[in-house]
């Protein structure tokens, strides 16, 4: 009777963390469509309205990641003390708030590049909390066998979001300019603020005394830095972030002063990576089962390489073939290395470690964004932004050369090193909330 009563627990758990999941899903997802016109209209508000330089875009897409180096590591712990929902529905009020502050300062006349940067930093320090928040969720709600699955969704609705958003905010802004686009993003996240609201706030247990903040952050560092797999597949990650930072600082610049494209076309081009991203995320479960996840791991690499070398090519309609085949390719394979990694994470790591592991991860890996389209853009001053991208491909072929110089080159799945012992545990799959 004891087990058929916990069975009939377990299920009604499962049944309701399924139901919390799409909601969680939803509210992430109408936040991505919104982010991905914002992707589009903020620079292009920067370039066009504003007349930006190639450093000034570069410093306010480094401003949209550079949180991850300030509170990227200390983010974990807040996760782990603070009411998750409530945490959730905050940084959402927040984001939406200081993107609607621009169309406002536009009207007055006020409207500066520094404002610009503000912006991208109130966004970038909301988005640490609630990426590290959300990461840290999906295990409670999803049983361990379909983590994969639905980290590929996740990564999948990102790729469709970015297919759809970049064409729709290049329209909109060439129907209504670029700074009323952004009340678009706005509404979005005051919408996936109310979806979030509506998920259960559950209490959880909590030591009489937490430990200090600094010996919590110690222990999540150290468990990455020394595991034998995740260690390489986090410096792997970071070598093709810096790159990545490159790419969103160039990108907008890139297609407007060296393609000279149109603003619905440099929508539609951006686009293109979005199709990446989404094959990357329908071929990683089958890839995974085919080769094995270390195997794939490495396949992802030389994907990359071989997208990166293409996208600053050619000139004309060669320059946007180049561009868009080469930004589709890169993507596919950033998306497999990180649904991959994510998913290894999730299922090697300790329980009441995941979320300052998932928070260490994002520091060291998002935390080189910045520093990528940083450099990148100050590259691009001198000699433009065609060299610029041809030099961020160093940092692309770095990341396979990690993976083949680690024990990862032996295996055929992740999980076959003995170090993957640790898995998540299933007992708080009824858990949706904090």
């Amino acid at each position: 009777m004891d087990s058929l009563f916990r069975g009939g627990v377990e299920r009604m758990g499962v049944e309701q963390g399924a139901s919390v999941f799409w909601r969680w899903w939803a509210a992430g997802t109408l936040s991505a469509v919104g982010s991905a016109v914002t992707a589009v209209a903020l620079p292009l508000t920067a370039l066009l309205v504003l007349d930006a330089s190639a450093f000034e875009v570069s410093l306010i897409a480094a401003a949209g990641y550079v949180a991850w180096l300030v509170i990227g590591l200390p983010a974990g712990v807040i996760v782990q003390r603070l009411p998750l929902r409530g945490m959730q529905v905050g940084t959402d009020l927040a984001r939406a708030l200081a993107v609607a502050s621009i169309p406002l300062a536009w009207w007055w006349g006020v409207l500066s590049t520094a404002q610009l940067v503000v912006v991208a930093l109130v966004i970038s320090f909301s988005n640490v909390l609630f990426d590290v928040a959300n990461a840290t969720f999906l295990p409670r709600i999803v049983p361990r066998e379909r983590l994969q699955s639905r980290n590929s969704l996740n990564s999948g609705t990102h790729a469709v979001t970015q297919v759809g958003g970049p064409p729709i905010g290049g329209l909109i802004v060439q129907l209504l300019g670029a700074v009323p686009t952004l009340l678009v993003d706005a509404a979005s996240y005051l919408i996936s603020a109310l979806l979030l609201r509506s998920l259960p706030a559950r209490a959880t247990e909590a030591p009489d005394r937490w430990p200090p903040v600094r010996a919590m952050i110690q222990e999540g560092w150290h468990f990455v830095s020394r595991h034998p797999v995740m260690a390489p597949c986090t410096w792997a990650a970071t070598a093709l972030c810096v790159a990545c930072g490159a790419q969103i600082a160039l990108y907008p610049l890139h297609l407007v002063r060296t393609l000279h494209a149109p603003p619905g076309l440099v929508g539609l081009l951006l686009a293109v990576e979005g199709v990446g991203s989404l094959v990357g995320a329908a071929l990683t479960p089958r890839l995974t089962a085919w080769l094995g996840s270390a195997r794939a791991l490495l396949l992802s690499g030389a994907v990359s390489v071989a997208g990166a070398i293409l996208v600053p090519l050619g000139s004309g309609l060669t320059g946007y073939l180049c561009f868009a085949i080469g930004s589709a390719v890169f993507a596919a394979g950033v998306v497999l290395l990180s649904v991959i990694t994510r998913t290894y994470r999730q299922m090697a790591s300790p329980p009441d470690l995941l979320s300052r592991v998932m928070a260490t991860v994002r520091f060291v890996t998002w935390g080189a964004i910045p520093v990528g389209g940083l450099a990148a853009g100050a590259l691009a001053g001198f000699y433009g932004s065609r060299v610029a991208l041809l030099v961020s491909v160093v940092a692309v072929v770095c990341a396979p050369l990690v993976l083949l110089r680690s024990p990862i080159r032996h295996l055929r799945d992740l999980t076959d090193h003995p170090a993957s012992d640790q898995q998540v545990g299933q007992e708080d799959v009824a858990s949706v909330g904090r």
